[in-house]
């Protein structure tokens, strides 16, 4: 897997694409966050310095919100296809992404931090009930 190489693009319109991917204050990063807000959960911090570097983290309560997006991190709830070319290439690379997310999980979760894993098709779908089950975790953490 390490000498795993990147493909080459089949074609611009993937180039640009791939270009426009971002790793940090993302779409539904950037949702998840006004949501919060709204709600009176401000004071947050964003790539806390813990494990995994969550997206939104309340040092107080030990809560990790990762915000994940369906295509990258393999959503289990919407199944997103596998692109058809170069398909070894990206089966390998979505193992690699599942992999460090769980170990994420695992280390944050072994230093008795709650992880919390949004995903953007649940943002999309139903934005109310992705918020409401935010404050159930952050009520929780908060009498922990």
């Amino acid at each position: 897997m390490a000498g795993l190489v990147n493909p080459p693009p089949s074609s611009s319109a993937t180039t640009k694409s791939m270009r426009g991917n971002r790793a940090k204050n993302t779409k539904p990063e950037l949702s998840v966050r006004r949501l919060l807000r709204e709600a009176g959960y401000g004071g947050y911090r964003l790539h806390w310095k813990v494990p995994g570097r969550p997206d939104i983290a309340y040092p107080g309560r030990r809560v990790a919100i990762f915000v994940n997006g369906c295509f990258w991190h393999r959503c289990p709830l919407c199944g997103p296809p596998v692109p058809r070319t170069h398909r070894e290439f990206w089966e390998e690379k979505f193992a690699r992404n599942i992999e460090r997310d769980a170990r994420k999980t695992r280390d944050l979760e072994a230093l008795g931090w709650t992880a919390i894993t949004v995903w953007d098709c649940q943002l999309r779908d139903d934005p109310t009930r992705v918020l409401r089950d935010l404050v159930r975790a952050l009520g929780r953490a908060a009498r922990g």
